[in-house]
């Protein structure tokens, strides 16, 4: 079994069951004391701000904040950086805990040894 688990999910409200899926994913993993990186990029890059993630819903869910706060506690959360520079986004905007790194960040940590990646 894999001892650290990639998540890149690359879909926000425009996608609210496959970003709620990763999300809840990642929660779970950490919870189970699963090592977690979890990669905001595309949509998704706008939960790595102050309040976004409360504003996301979707029914039958847990809130995103539930879902973030553990992995942001017990893992790491990345923010892609083209998809920050797109959107304006720079690290002194960003929720405390989260970085901003790039595709060789995240490629160094999918190929890891014990190391099992998803997209969503």
């Amino acid at each position: 079994m894999a001892k650290k688990l990639v998540i890149k999910v690359t879909a926000g409200a425009d996608a609210p069951e496959r970003c709620s899926q990763a999300f809840t994913v990642a929660a779970v993993a950490a919870a189970s004391g699963v090592e977690v990186s979890l990669w905001l990029t595309g949509e998704s890059a706008w939960f790595a701000l102050p309040g976004k993630a409360a504003e996301f819903e979707l029914s039958h869910a847990a809130p995103l904040p539930d879902l973030l706060d553990p992995v942001l506690a017990a893992g790491k959360v990345t923010l892609c950086t083209q998809c920050a520079a797109r959107r304006d986004i720079t690290e002194k905007d960003v929720i405390e805990g989260v970085r901003i790194a790039g595709a060789q960040v995240f490629v160094q940590e999918a190929m890891a040894d014990g190391t099992q990646a998803l997209v969503y």
